[in-house]
């Protein structure tokens, strides 16, 4: 079904396209914007009671795809390595690995799919990089090794979710 929340996050992917241009303001606006849509989908969705398994797999979808287009874009310019890159989408990989479980186990049409808390701290923290990284700040190893603490804790709450369904 489509709705204006979907339609919201769907605005992610051109937002992402501004990355093209090297310009702080452009790109500050997109992630600010990007920030901005990820927040009032889901609240629109929640409020007018509206949220649809579409949408509970477009919203991180084109979270991860606004972020992973603006890493592209950053290792391409030399300001970001590609280790740091990875790092930061470890959790993304953790996702990977729970879809695959799901697929081989036969419960991807039971699956109740949902936001959890450690991705939204992920997200939170990603968006925050890009900013800091759009503004020329560097981070030291240790914040992008926080990522894959995070992409194992996501994991882990997946399991957890998973596990109280099946009771």
């Amino acid at each position: 079904m489509w709705n204006l929340s979907n339609s919201l996050s769907l605005l992610r992917a051109p937002l992402a396209c501004l990355f093209l241009f090297e310009s702080t303001a452009l790109r500050l606006t997109a992630i600010v914007l990007a920030m901005v849509t990820d927040i009032v989908d889901g609240y629109l969705a929640r409020r007018n009671r509206t949220a649809t398994r579409l949408g509970a797999i477009l919203d991180p979808a084109m979270d991860k795809f606004f972020v992973l287009f603006a890493l592209i874009i950053f290792s391409l310019e030399n300001r970001l390595e590609a280790w740091q890159a990875a790092t930061m989408l470890s959790r993304d990989f953790a996702l990977c690995l729970f879809g695959m479980y799901l697929s081989w186990s036969g419960h991807w049409q039971s699956f109740a799919f949902r936001a959890i808390r450690w991705g939204k701290i992920t997200t939170a923290l990603q968006f925050t990089v890009l900013i800091g990284l759009t503004l020329g700040t560097t981070f030291p190893w240790y914040l992008y090794t926080t990522f894959v603490l995070f992409g194992l804790l996501a994991l882990h709450e997946l399991l957890q979710y998973k596990s109280l369904l099946s009771k």
